[in-house]
Order: structure tokens, then C-alpha cells, then sequence
């Protein structure tokens, strides 16, 4: 009888048809801001699988905190899309340079300085943004998000359109939007309620207020979390969160709330004389691709289409409407924000005085670029 090697030398054709849209690397496409690598898979043994290959697709701007401008929009759709197309590819990861953020959405600089008060232009860039979300939702391959660091605003809804999700429990997550002139329709809007509940969902979206990897994993968002601060050569849980209790003395839920006051600053502290050590985050990462690797791939690819319909339906539902809507919004509140945003500083703070503009909306005062420049946080200090 045969081998399956034999079989496979004798029956595979000679020509396999390219059904990529385009010939070029992705690196090219966004001056390697986003990098697209073939990373052999390996067996649950460590042992690597011959010809069997998990793309890591990772963003490259750890100085702007991994964030998106449009050519790495661009090629984020690309690279999910040649995912898709490869035959040898068994899992995507979908991850970030660095420890401090996976993404912090989009691109604040670029937002700021060319779509702001451009409304025409920001629904061309959302096109490609929704087509980013899509191209996630729809890929072929199971997609783990490996949650280098900070998954805040439009990395919080990128990374929730994912498979999987396994972070370093020094990682924040959250929204962003009414905080800085947005709302969380990038995806936010549509998964939070499927994946947290409508009430978590809503503290998440509208108070902007972060939660920890550890809260992450006890709401359901992520599905494993480890630790990645090391001191004294030794790894340790973040610090500065409650890790060793469940309950409070009312019996309130505090397990992975973070600490306040003394606590907290000592936990910063911590922080500051350790070291960031993500190997336990890439062994785990590994050990779902191993987990995934063992398993029939059509068989895979159908369980994903059929698990991810909720999502795919939320999002499908409103993604226009939301195109439409935060293209409008680049005119007024938007185009404050974001300018607040890329002009703040840790002096002056990088928000507005949301008292004042409500006072003045109040008296029915129209949005001018005289009230957008008296509401910087400069004007503010």
C-alpha cells in the first residue's frame, strides 16, 4: 500500500492557480509598517509540521502605539486576504512590534491633520477600514490575536473580530470613542453585547474607562491570559490589578479590577524595576496553533464560518450606516476630538473642557472653527 507521501508526490498537479489579487509583498505596500511572515507550525511536541506554515500578520508603528494609518489598512486587507489564498497556512496571528500596544486604532496624526473637518474623504478611508473588519471575519484560517499590549478604540474592534484572543495580562482594553470625538461603531458597537452582555457593553462604550487582561478574561473577551512581568527572575501577575481574591467584602465581583490609590502606585513601581518577558504569551500562542494544526481543515473553516455568524451579522447590519454617520462626524465633534488628541500634551492633557462645549451647545451656539480652536486643551490649561 502507498504512503500518504507517495500518494501526494504522484497526485498533486503540477501548476496550483495563484488567487491572490496582486503579486507584490506586503511589506512594499506600507513601507513594512506591516509585515506579513510564514512561521513553520508546530506539533503538539514542539516538533515542526513539514510544509505547514502559521502567517503572522503584525503591525509595525510601535512608535505611534501600533496604530493604523491607511496604507497599513491597506495592507492588513491584503495580508488577511493571502492568509486565506495559502494552502500551506494553518492559523493567523495577528499581533503588534513590540509590549506596549497591539493597536490603539487609527491613526490620530492622520486623522487630525488630513481627515478632520474632510468628511468626503474619512467615508472613503472607512470603506477601507470596514473592508479590514470583513476581511478578518471572513478569513479562511482561524485568527488568534496575540495581545502584545494595549488593545484600545478601533485595536479593541479589530481584535475582537478575531477567533481567538490570548493576552499578557499587562495589556489594557477598551474604547475610545465618546472620550475623543467618535462613538465605538467600528465593530464595538456590534460585538461588545454578543460577547460581554448589553450592560458591560455599554459601560465599555460610552465611559471609555479601560479594564484589564484580567477582567478581559472573567468578561469573556479573551480566551486565555499569562503573566509577562518578571522580577527577580521571576514572572509575576500585574500589579497593579486585584489577582488574589474574587470577592470584596460585599461580596462584589473584584477579581482583575485594578487597585487603587498606595496599591496602585506601588504596583506601577513594580512595574518599573521588572522586565517584559512575553515567552509564556508566545508558548501559549503556539500551543492553540498546535491545538488548531490537529484538526480537519474544511471541517475548521466551516466551524469558523458558522461560529462567527453572530458577529458577521451585527456588523454586516450597520457597517454603512456607521460609514455614513462617522464620516458626518469628522465636521464637528470628531474634528474636535481628534485635534485634541494629536495637539495634547501630558501638560495640557489630550481632551477637551466637555463642560464647556455642552454649555454652549446648551445656548444653541453653532459649531464654528472659533469653538473648535477655543476648546483645545492648550486654551483648557
Amino acid at each position: 500500500m502507498a504512503t500518504t507521501d507517495e500518494i501526494i508526490a504522484r497526485t498533486a498537479p503540477g501548476h496550483l492557480i495563484d488567487h491572490n489579487l496582486i503579486d507584490r509583498d506586503v511589506e512594499s505596500l506600507c513601507d513594512g509598517m506591516v509585515r506579513y511572515e510564514k512561521r513553520p507550525a508546530k506539533r503538539h511536541d514542539g516538533s515542526v509540521a513539514e510544509g505547514i506554515y502559521n502567517a503572522w500578520i503584525i503591525f509595525n508603528n510601535p512608535k505611534q502605539y501600533n496604530s493604523y494609518t491607511t496604507e497599513m489598512v491597506k495592507a492588513t486587507i491584503l495580508a488577511f486576504r493571502r492568509a486565506s489564498a495559502d494552502r500551506e497556512v494553518n492559523a493567523v496571528v495577528f499581533t503588534g512590534v513590540g509590549d506596549k500596544a497591539f493597536c490603539t486604532g487609527g491613526n490620530t496624526k492622520e486623522y487630525a491633520e488630513y481627515y478632520a473637518g474632510n468628511p468626503q474623504e474619512y467615508r472613503q478611508y472607512m470603506r477601507l477600514f470596514n473592508d479590514m473588519v470583513s476581511a478578518i471575519l471572513g478569513c479562511d484560517r482561524p485568527v488568534v490575536c496575540r495581545v502584545n499590549g494595549m488593545r484600545i478604540g478601533g485595536g479593541q474592534e479589530i481584535g475582537m473580530a478575531c477567533d481567538f484572543s490570548i493576552a499578557q495580562d499587562l495589556a489594557n482594553f477598551g474604547q475610545a470613542g465618546p472620550k475623543h470625538g467618535s462613538a465605538a461603531i467600528g465593530g464595538a458597537t456590534d460585538f461588545l453585547p454578543l460577547m460581554i452582555g448589553c450592560e458591560q457593553a455599554m459601560v465599555s462604550g460610552t465611559l471609555c474607562e479601560p479594564f484589564s487582561a484580567h477582567k478581559a478574561a472573567r468578561l469573556g473577551i479573551i480566551a486565555d491570559v499569562v503573566p509577562a512581568l518578571k522580577v527577580g527572575g521571576k514572572l509575576v501577575a500585574n500589579p497593579t490589578v486585584v489577582t488574589d481574591r474574587f470577592l470584596d467584602e460585599y461580596g462584589r465581583v473584584v477579581h482583575g479590577e485594578f487597585k487603587t490609590g498606595a496599591d496602585f502606585k506601588a504596583g506601577q513601581a513594580q512595574i518599573k524595576e521588572g522586565e517584559i518577558d512575553l515567552t509564556m504569551l508566545d508558548q501559549k500562542v503556539d500551543e492553540l496553533c498546535a491545538k488548531l494544526l490537529e484538526t480537519f481543515p474544511e471541517c475548521m473553516t466551516k466551524s469558523l464560518e458558522e461560529l462567527r455568524k453572530p458577529k458577521l451579522q451585527a456588523w454586516n447590519l450597520n457597517k454603512e450606516n456607521s460609514r455614513a454617520w462617522l464620516a458626518l462626524n469628522m465636521m464637528n465633534e470628531a474634528r474636535t476630538g481628534f485635534r485634541a488628541f494629536n495637539e495634547g500634551t501630558k501638560e495640557t492633557g489630550r481632551e477637551i473642557d466637555f463642560v464647556k462645549l455642552r454649555q454652549g451647545l446648551a445656548k444653541g451656539t453653532p459649531w464654528t472653527e472659533e469653538l473648535i480652536e477655543s476648546l483645545m486643551p492648550a486654551v483648557k490649561k
